[in-house]
């Protein structure tokens, strides 16, 4: 059997790496703040990089532009630039649980 401070830790780790974009964890966590800000946080990192990739819109579909006229916007820089730095702390966030699961006493 699993102690309860292990049961925890493998709840957490679920629920991190399955629904971190919508702060699922947080929210499991009592925090309903962190997770709605998460949620915005993620939504608009995402959004950007749709709205700010080179190839959207109806130009590129019907090959009516050519992929090497495609221009990148140098905006999309900041948004990948919080995707990683989020991403970043979702694994430095998983290992601090799984060292947890590994140190749970009774």
């Amino acid at each position: 059997m699993l102690r309860k401070e292990e049961k925890q830790a493998i709840t957490r780790i679920g629920l991190l790496s399955i629904g971190w974009p919508v702060g699922l964890d947080r929210f499991y966590d009592g925090k309903n703040k962190d997770g709605i800000l998460s949620i915005i946080g993620w939504a608009l990192i995402f959004g950007a990089i749709l709205f700010l990739s080179p190839c959207h819109g109806y130009d590129y579909n019907n090959s009516v532009k050519e992929v090497s006229d495609m221009s990148i916007n140098p905006l999309i820089i900041l948004p990948l630039g919080f995707g990683v730095y989020g991403g970043i702390l979702v694994l430095k966030k998983g290992f601090r649980l799984l060292k947890q699961f590994e140190n749970a006493t009774d």
